[in-house]
């Protein structure tokens, strides 16, 4: 066989050959492919039913793995894609945001989340925690958190008759914060005065146990904190007034109360039961009632526009 017919045997036999093998390479490379993309989140949710931008979006919030896998445990929901873009939402409250929005799907998103956060989804004083005694100034007591019953703070210091009435008494750092916002005030031509401030679970108990008595539980509860869940245990809460305006009824008219709204947390100070957020906080609107969370928390309260509830759910337990 000549030289020339080899060649044309190796071209015939070698062609096809490298073709079969280039096709054989590029077929397993792309059933490779394939295979690694049928692992990754992105097909999945794509098979859970979401669209490729959906499961992209999903992609792009949720950077842990473990999150991405419950969205596939769960069936599959486009409001997830909208609870997700609120400020303040947070993941481990995901299935509670979901079954909220399906029983009240009127209520803005924004909200949802703020009840949900707050656990004002459970009725109040159902499923109540131990409040986190570690905390601090940012303590948090309320209707889902309580005290224990011997709970006292330390360093509690009276305040000083100039600024309050005969026997009050709050932890010693929120007393001299209270002594400059007073200050700060007279220099208005405004007299804060407090006229209660700690008190004991004793005490507490006596309070709300009066409201009861004279009004029922269903209105005590809207007023008064049961024995407990009372700020005024922490030693970091105030009633304060003007010593021109001492009523309950008038006070949210007051040139003080406007004064406070507006310099209050400058001193680590906030309302505590805003106006309109009894939806969140339990209570009703307390124009008096202010509470010392230190001026870092003060400021993002003031700032964001936010009760302390939600402040406390979203920086704090959070973050923990």
């Amino acid at each position: 066989m000549t030289k020339l017919k080899i060649k044309k045997q190796v071209w015939k036999i070698g062609i096809p050959l490298l073709l079969a093998i280039f096709v054989g390479c590029y077929l397993g490379l792309t059933m490779y492919k394939e295979f690694k993309y049928k692992q990754t989140f992105e097909y999945k949710l794509i098979e859970h039913g979401y669209t490729l931008n959906e499961a992209q979006e999903l992609l792009n919030f949720y950077k842990e793995d473990k999150k991405i896998a419950y969205i596939l445990e769960i069936p599959k929901n486009t409001f997830i894609l909208e609870i997700i873009k609120e400020k303040y939402y947070i993941h481990h409250n995901l299935d509670r945001y979901l079954s909220y929005k399906e029983e009240h799907n009127n209520i803005e998103n924004k909200d949802i989340v703020a009840i949900v956060n707050v656990n004002r989804d459970y009725d109040l004083y159902e499923n109540i925690k131990n409040c986190d005694l570690e905390k601090g100034n940012i303590l948090n007591v309320n209707k889902y958190y309580t005290l224990p019953e011997d709970y006292a703070p330390e360093n509690l210091k009276n305040i000083g008759l100039q600024y309050a009435y005969a026997g009050n008494k709050i932890t010693e750092e929120a007393n001299d914060a209270y002594v400059s916002m007073w200050n700060a005030a007279s220099e208005e031509e405004l007299k804060l005065i407090v006229n209660s401030s700690y008190r004991t679970h004793e005490s507490q108990t006596e309070v709300y146990n009066n409201i009861k008595a004279a009004n029922g539980q269903k209105a005590a509860d809207k007023v008064a904190a049961r024995p407990g869940h009372s700020e005024h245990q922490t030693g970091l809460a105030i009633d304060v007034f003007e010593i021109k305006n001492q009523a309950t009824s008038t006070f949210k008219d007051s040139p003080a109360y406007t004064w406070l709204k507006e310099n209050a947390y400058k001193f680590g100070f906030i309302e505590r039961y805003p106006e309109n957020k009894e939806y969140l906080t339990g209570y009703s609107f307390e124009s008096w009632h202010w509470r010392y969370v230190g001026e870092k928390a003060a400021k993002i309260i003031q700032e964001e526009n936010i009760t302390f509830d939600e402040y406390y759910a979203y920086y704090i337990e959070n973050q923990a």
